[in-house]
């Protein structure tokens, strides 16, 4: 039995890290899968060929879209907020533009996201977990207007995109210990990131669809550059065969499901249930 699955983010690249191989697996399955976008990043750090022209926005939703088609997405919405910035504020956009996405009211912003859910018949919506992953503003904003929309429009399954905080910190730890000193990261702020693996419920394998993940990586190619090395630059130049091993699990929390002792692998196992 097909369904409708509709991913929200923030901005347009957020998709490609969190959740692509899970968007991919399930159109490959005959589902239908529906990408939900809250702004067009036009405050994402990038290099300047990429900004300099003010055209940073458009850019990033013609990656998306480049995305969203590698992925087998059916439908593509953008609600068309302001990126709000992470390390400093944009500016408030003017009169007669929808607010930024941390200034927009819940009820407005969570009733646009319920219309789409309702109209698509959604049997999963995914947001992101209580932290926003790494804090960013938007992110968080994200988890509070995906849990409103699914409560207005009845959606049976919410999950939470995130990440292992422990296996997260163990990594970068490693990384760290082979940096020189000057280049390496304070991890003190990951250590409330993301979610712990104990409250993670679902673990979806997506290692076949590795080549979907990369590509819609590469599709956010204003995100692989700027000042310093940049996740998504870093990401696509790994060799396919470790790609497939680093970016083979996707992970999700359904708030209020125990954690079983083997974590749900499909999306729907909640659902069925």
């Amino acid at each position: 039995m097909p369904y409708t699955v509709i991913f929200f983010h923030a901005h347009p690249d957020d998709e490609a890290l969190l959740t692509s191989g899970t968007m991919a697996k399930l159109a490959a399955q005959g589902h239908r899968v529906v990408l939900v976008v809250a702004t067009a990043g036009e405050a994402g750090w990038s290099s300047e060929e990429f900004r300099a022209d003010g055209l940073l926005g458009d850019r990033r939703l013609s990656e998306l879209r480049r995305s969203a088609d590698a992925l087998g997405v059916s439908r593509l919405e953008v609600l068309g907020y302001a990126d709000s910035g992470l390390s400093s504020p944009t500016a408030p956009p003017p009169p007669g533009r929808l607010p930024r996405l941390v200034d927009a009211a819940i009820e407005d912003a969570a009733g646009r996201l319920a219309q789409i859910l309702v109209a698509e018949n959604a049997s999963v919506l995914t947001s992101y977990d209580a932290n926003g992953g790494y804090g960013h503003p938007d992110h968080l904003a994200v988890h509070r207007i995906g849990a409103a929309a699914a409560r207005m429009a009845g959606t049976p399954v919410v999950l939470e995109a995130t990440v292992p905080r422990d296996r997260l910190l163990a990594a970068a730890r490693v990384v760290n210990r082979l940096m020189p000193a000057t280049r390496r990261v304070d991890l003190a702020p990951w250590s409330v990131a993301y979610s712990a693996s104990s409250e993670i419920t679902h673990c979806v394998h997506v290692r076949r669809q590795a080549p979907q993940r990369r590509a819609s990586m590469r599709a956010h190619a204003s995100q692989a550059t700027g000042s310093g090395p940049r996740t998504l630059g870093v990401f696509t130049r790994i060799p396919p065969p470790l790609f497939g091993w680093v970016f083979g699990r996707e992970w999700y929390r359904q708030v209020g499901v125990a954690v079983p002792r083997r974590r749900y692998d499909s999306v729907f196992d909640t659902l069925r249930a």
